[in-house]
Parts: structure tokens; sequence; C-alpha cells
């Protein structure tokens, strides 16, 4: 199978490429800087001047939409709101051109999505049938990005969106920085400890990437998350455990707002999302506790 990738150099992107080669699947990843490519990988130059990369991926039976600025750099400032809003819509209109110019259609545009759609909630469990959606910022980002993705559909392509929870990644990701206080032993509770993070090892993203390539019967928007989150102060109990460090410094609310603005809505509020659709199309998850995602990361 031939696969190509946006995003392909990023943390998960990365994650599903050596998950693909493993399996002698053929990896063309987009790029804006092109190159040498290594056995079944393949470095295909896109949004730069003179690029066309519609010529080099005639053939591909799957599209995965990866590209975007990191939610998790720096301050939100309006200028960094800017560049996570613009870089999913200039890359995914790219997509979308390469697709119609492309003779032979991919199968199936596999596209990156977020669990921010859902409001925050200490009380409420969300489903892929859970009609709610939040007003924020980062919900109008994936409303527009998965509205900018169905349009695939026009091609007579299948198109899927990836709702991704809290990725976790040993060196990449939200856990090392969520990680370095209690390495530094001064981990404890952030915020009331209350709010719900909705997680998933990236090994499994990686796994539910392919899943939704092959699956032909999953469609739309589908949730990316492990099937146990847990609230921020059991989050942080598990760390201290996993890394044998103590749990003990709270973090106030008010410390991650001077801090971080508006970003800090990320680890202050959050929602209990569940992977439905994927556990009713057959999908078996490698890491479904929090304890066991964190042994193997930090083995």
């Amino acid at each position: 199978m031939k696969v190509a990738i946006t995003g392909g150099t990023g943390f998960v992107g990365e994650e599903l490429t050596r998950l693909l080669t493993g399996q002698d699947h053929e990896v063309f990843i987009l790029t804006r800087t092109k190159k040498p490519g290594s056995p079944g990988v393949h470095y295909i130059e896109w949004l730069t001047d003179g690029a066309d990369p519609a010529t080099e991926l005639e053939g591909i039976d799957a599209l995965v939409n990866l590209a975007g600025s990191s939610i998790n750099d720096g301050r939100w400032s309006d200028k960094q709101k800017e560049a996570i809003y613009d870089s999913r819509m200039t890359a995914t209109k790219e997509v979308l051109r390469i697709i119609g110019e492309l003779e032979k259609k991919p199968k199936v545009l596999v596209n990156a999505s977020a669990v921010g759609i859902y409001p925050a909630s200490d009380t409420a469990t969300y489903t892929e049938n859970s009609p709610e959606v939040a007003d924020d910022f980062l919900a109008k980002t994936v409303v527009d990005w998965e509205q900018l993705a169905e349009q695939a559909r026009m091609f007579d392509v299948r198109v899927t969106a990836g709702r991704f929870g809290i990725i976790l990644g040993k060196d990449e990701g939200a856990l090392p920085l969520m990680a370095l206080p209690y390495k530094l032993f001064g981990g404890g509770t952030v915020g009331s400890g209350r709010q719900w993070l909705s997680w998933v090892h990236v090994h499994d993203v990686a796994r539910a990437l392919l899943f939704a390539i092959e699956q032909e019967s999953l469609e739309g928007p589908f949730n990316l998350t492990a099937p146990n989150p847990v609230r921020m102060k059991e989050f942080g109990k598990e760390i201290g455990q996993a890394l044998h460090r103590p749990h003990w410094i709270p973090v106030p609310e008010f410390a991650l707002k001077a801090a971080l603005g508006d970003k800090s809505r990320l680890v202050l509020e959050g929602q209990c999302v569940l992977p439905e659709k994927l556990k009713q199309h057959g999908f078996d998850f490698q890491f479904t506790s929090l304890s066991s995602a964190l042994a193997d990361l930090y083995k």
C-alpha cells in the first residue's frame, strides 16, 4: 500500500511512518524541505514555489493529513492563534488540490482533528454522537478543519477525521512538559485536579490511523483517545509513580493563566471523551490504562 502523509516529520507522523514501513507499506512524506529518502520512504516537496507534488503521488492508496502548527508551541498570542488556524486550512486546501489533480484518486483521506471540539466539563461524557460543540478558538479551528477536509468527498474519496486527545510520548508531545516538574521533585496537582484528561499513547494513535485507512466502513469523525480517561489529579499521581517522584506541590490556576494565557485552558479544562466509534469497528487499544502507557514510555 502507498500512503502519503502531510506532517510526516512531526511527532505523530514519524510514529505512523515507522508503523507503516514496518509492515512493508510505502510512505510518501510531503515536506517543505526535501531530503534523501530511506527504504520505503520518499520525501515530496510541497507548499513551496514551483512544487508540484501531484506528479509524484500518482497511485497513492491513502492520504493522511497531519499538517499544522503545533498547539503546544509558545503562548497563544493572536499571532500564534492565526498560525495554528491558517496552517491547517492552507495544508488542507492543498491536499484537496492535490487529490483533484490525481488521475487515480486515493481511496481515503484521514484527517487530523482534536477533542477540543467538545465543551470543557467536569461532569459530561462525550462520544462521536454528542451534539455539543464548544465556542472557543480551538473548537472553531476543529470545526472548520473537519468541514474543509469533508470536501474530498466530491472526488468520491472516503473521509474520516481522528479527534486526538492528549497524545503521550516520552520525548515529544505534552508529556515531557507535564513530567518535568516531577523530575525536578516539584510535581503536584494542576488547577482543581478535577478536570478530565483524555489521553492516548502515540503508538495507539499510529495504529488507529492505519486502522482508519484499512477499515472501509469507518467514516466521519472518530475520537482517538484511550478508553479510560482520568482526572488531572490522578494523572499527576500516575506520573509521580512512574518516575518514582513525589506528588505534592500544587500548581495554582492563576499561575498557569498568568504564564500561558488562553493556552492554559489545555490543562485547566478538559473533556471526558470516549472512543466509541473505534470500539464499535473492532479496534483494540494496546494501552488501555494510563499506568500501562507510562510504564511503556518510561521503561
